[in-house]
């Protein structure tokens, strides 16, 4: 795992996703080297990273140039600039020019959640995974109530880490923003 420090950053983009959180999302996707994973609302990078690192190809998605180019930046910085293809368009635009996927994993949805939806599952592999994270619990139950409406049994995890400082005195613990990961799979046999 990459560690959040060691990715190139900026303020105008969200991201990385925390490095516990990316573990969690590889751990759920069951993610191997023969996976075609899309990242749709890729931010900086950090979920494309990790996957690339994977799967056999990534296809990394984002509406605002800047995620696009900061996403570049850290697909150069470790060496995965031949495994990602990106492009910077909305989500369902650019999921109607896609062929097959076997892992899709949304990020940002700009309120496009259940047309995203619906275009992963025309385009999902047998066998295909979903994954959702989700900071809004309005977010959550959309896309819980998305994936039920296409067939699917979702479930959800919301996640709650925090990480510890070593003081002189003590450990401090420092919470980050609980998660909520939501996953199915295409063959709705969760």
């Amino acid at each position: 795992m990459i560690e959040d420090k060691d990715f190139i950053t900026s303020r105008d983009v969200p991201g990385p996703t925390k490095e516990n959180i990316r573990a969690i999302l590889l751990y759920k996707s069951t993610v191997t080297n023969e996976d075609s994973v899309v990242d749709i609302g890729c931010g900086s990078g950090g979920i494309t990273i990790e996957f690339a690192q994977r799967a056999k190809n990534v296809i990394s998605i984002d509406k605002n140039p800047e995620a696009i180019k900061i996403t570049g930046k850290n697909l150069e910085k470790f060496n995965l600039k031949d495994k990602v293809d990106l492009i910077e368009n909305d989500a369902v635009s650019a999921l109607k020019k896609l062929d097959k996927i076997d892992i899709a994993i949304v990020g940002g949805s700009s309120n496009d959640l259940e047309e995203i939806l619906e275009e992963i599952d025309k385009k999902l592999n047998p066998k295909g995974r979903i994954l959702i994270t989700s900071i809004l619990l309005d977010t959550k139950i959309e896309a819980i109530n998305a994936l039920k409406k296409l067939g699917y049994k979702p479930k959800i995890v919301e996640v709650n880490i925090s990480n510890g400082r070593i003081l002189d005195r003590g450990v401090m613990m420092f919470s980050e923003n609980p998660i909520g990961i939501i996953s199915s799979k295409k063959d709705n046999n969760d």
